[in-house]
């Protein structure tokens, strides 16, 4: 794949370089890029719907927190066990210890186990997905740390072919050495909301990571103003020198949840959280 294929931009067709975002469709507003542009409203019947809904989820958590315990084995007050009670979640922390190091900026040294594997896939595809991707030092540096060394190489000269090229840094609104115009801020991150293995062993590690991406220019005079888009990348990762690298990958889109009817942020807003708001080091 390469970074045109990412963002829909027009260049070639991406095939399996780099990280992918799939093709992004710009949502332009009529007048500030950033300014007030609101989605069409829904009628009054859905509204009412939604109000409902949410209030119905929000009586249902708060009886379920206050059921205690999780134990399946715990004793009710009839003195049944309560083996039917659901299990813990998918999303519910392991309590592993992320990483015992980085490299840089990118935590490193994860567990050689399943949950280890799925450390990894977040916190690569929150590198490979960051705007110092298009920086030619910083790029070399994540390329390195999370590519085995046996596909490093090779992933290392097609992803610089595709990240200087002119027209797709031009494209996005970037200048010819990746960095945003005077006044604009570039935003590029990817924020994982869930991961799953489908295969494991001791060498080798199949992972899906689903996630939401924040793409473009914040800016009074950006065109390519920073929308959001949801994506499913799948990790073939490998064990080698007591880590877990990646061999390989494929993105799909989505699962993309329903948007709501929410005032997009000024320019200044926008390059304030970007600026003052950090990301995190994944863990499973």
């Amino acid at each position: 794949m390469t970074p045109g294929d990412e963002h829909d931009y027009g260049e070639p067709a991406r095939t399996d370089e780099g990280h992918g975002y799939g093709a992004t469709r710009l949502r332009l507003p009529d007048s500030d890029p950033y300014g007030g542009a609101r989605r069409g409203s829904r009628s009054s019947s859905r509204s009412l719907v939604t109000v409902v809904g949410v209030v119905v989820l929000l009586i249902a958590a708060i009886a379920f927190a206050n059921r205690g315990g999780g134990d399946s084995s715990s004793t009710s007050a009839d003195g049944s066990t309560g083996a039917g009670k659901p299990k813990t979640t998918s999303t519910a922390a392991s309590g592993t210890k992320p990483v015992e190091s980085k490299s840089g900026t990118i935590p490193t040294g994860y567990a050689h186990d399943a949950q280890g594997a799925q450390s990894a896939a977040a916190n690569y595809a929150v590198a490979l997905g960051s705007a110092d991707m298009f920086l030619t030092d910083r790029r070399h540096q994540i390329v390195d740390t999370v590519y085995a060394p046996t596909v490093a190489a090779t992933r290392q000269s097609a992803l610089d072919t595709a990240y200087a090229s002119e027209t797709f840094l031009s494209n996005i609104g970037l200048d010819k050495d990746g960095t945003a115009p005077d006044g604009q801020t570039f935003v590029s991150r990817v924020i994982p909301v869930g991961t799953k293995v489908t295969a494991s062993s001791a060498s080798n590690a199949t992972v899906e990571v689903w996630y939401t991406s924040l793409f473009g220019l914040s800016g009074a005079a950006s065109t390519n103003p920073v929308s959001e888009s949801w994506f499913t990348t799948t990790y073939q990762l490998t064990w080698t020198d007591n880590d877990w690298k990646v061999a390989d990958f494929q993105q799909k889109d989505g699962p993309v949840p329903v948007g709501r009817d929410q005032q997009a942020s000024t320019a200044d807003d926008m390059t304030k959280a970007v600026e003052e708001y950090g990301g995190f080091t994944y863990a499973r």
